[in-house]
């Protein structure tokens, strides 16, 4: 396992701050917030952004996230897959190589969104398979359909796409219907991504990404998931993916460190 942090937790902060101050806290793989990249790129070149890795001994493993793909329609369509070409590029141009795609499926739903859903997997897997990208299917817990793990595994299973997996993102599959036996759906080769946090004193169904925290501080049952990581020999990142605008406030040297530390212990680094 490869532990990273995701910009998101720095949210105040510029991408080539988070770059710098990450990487004074040890952090070497990150996960890139697109719009804090699209930003950069207003003012740089993806050269720049290449360097600026460099320099500081980061990989960008993983890219958060691609959303409105699966059953949008009219313009609100064209310009979600206008903007995933767009970010294939990219990934592409900077050796990224996981998108994470959200499974944002709203209501009312109808069979005619689920086959649409089945089909924009498909044509995005077919997409990133010519960039060389691989998709990483994120469950939303309050999506009407695609909202658990078991769900996911079986979409992700009926496009068999060696470019679309899974991504496991622990709040998700603490507050949505997931059950812990769904766990096993989880193999090597099917898991492209996890990211871990916490939530505490919070009721699952008044919890919001605003209440999410470090992990090993809450009451998700996270050492499942690492046994279960474990158990399948994955080896891809881990990052921790918080939107708590407390968290926001803090420094992204202080976080860096304080985030890599806890992340580097909750995973037993050193076992």
């Amino acid at each position: 396992m490869r532990p990273a942090l995701c910009q998101i937790c720095s949210l105040n902060s510029p991408f080539e701050k988070d770059v710098e101050e990450y990487a004074a806290g040890q952090c070497r793989n990150i996960e890139i917030w697109f719009t804090k990249l699209e930003q950069f790129l207003e003012s740089h070149t993806t050269d720049d952004v290449k360097r600026l890795l460099q320099q500081n001994d980061i990989t960008a493993s993983v890219a958060s996230y691609q959303g409105g793909l699966l059953t949008s329609q009219a313009d609100a369509r064209r310009e979600a897959w206008e903007l995933f070409e767009r970010r294939l590029s990219l990934c592409r141009e900077l050796n990224i190589g996981v998108l994470v795609v959200a499974c944002d499926i709203g209501l009312p739903l109808s069979q005619q969104d689920v086959e649409r859903a089945r089909i924009s997997l498909l044509d995005a897997a077919q997409r990133a398979e010519r960039t060389g990208v691989r998709l990483a299917l994120e469950f939303q817990a309050r999506s009407s359909f695609g909202n658990n793990l078991q769900t996911a595994a079986v979409l992700v299973a009926e496009v068999s796409s060696s470019h679309l997996g899974i991504c496991l993102d622990a709040f998700h599959y603490f507050i949505g219907p997931s059950k812990s036996e769904d766990l096993a759906f989880l193999t090597k080769d099917n898991l492209f991504h996890v990211q871990l946090c916490d939530i505490a004193d919070v009721p699952r169904e008044f919890a919001t990404d605003s209440d999410r925290i470090l992990p090993g501080e809450g009451d998700i049952p996270l050492e499942s998931i690492i046994d279960r990581l474990r158990e399948i020999q994955y080896d891809g990142c881990v990052s921790i993916e918080i939107m708590n605008p407390q968290i926001w406030q803090v420094p992204a040297i202080q976080f860096g460190e304080i985030g890599m530390t806890s992340l580097r212990k909750f995973l037993r680094m050193n076992d």
